[in-house]
């Protein structure tokens, strides 16, 4: 869900975007991004996935499924598509249009994402009631 739309109730074509963004990643890494969760860490899929990124790792979020069937250019391609399509501010958001000419096309420009919304960590919580707030920090 869009974070204009979960925020403020405001859809359009930048939040369809969005989604696409997260179900790109959710498909080329095999996990969800709600409830996403690895032992050493708590960042969601979309953090996880810019943290690789900016880290230059990004092969690492790989589904393993994909194994060495997968064209690494290609994955390149889709991970960069799906950060661009889960840009904070909407007009940073490429269209659909866009988006797809990206995924199919070998020789387009790919424009660099800036930092995703949703980028948070769930501090640790020592209460076990959902009726606590949890403690978020935006990861840059």
């Amino acid at each position: 869900m869009s974070p204009e739309y979960a925020l403020d109730g405001f859809f359009s074509e930048k939040s369809d975007v969005f989604s696409f963004g997260v179900m790109v990643l959710e498909i080329i890494g095999g996990r969800r991004n709600t409830g996403f969760y690895q032992s050493d860490q708590t960042l969601s899929l979309l953090g996880q996935a810019w943290k690789l990124w900016k880290e230059d790792r990004v092969l690492e979020l790989m589904n393993q499924t994909l194994g060495e069937t997968c064209n690494t250019n290609e994955f390149m391609r889709c991970v960069n598509v799906g950060l661009l399509c889960v840009q904070e501010d909407p007009s940073d958001r490429r269209t659909m249009a866009v988006a797809v000419v990206l995924l199919s096309s070998e020789t387009a420009t790919m424009p660099v994402p800036k930092v995703p919304t949703f980028i948070i960590k769930r501090g640790p919580s020592t209460a076990s009631s959902s009726s606590k707030p949890e403690h978020y920090k935006k990861i840059e």
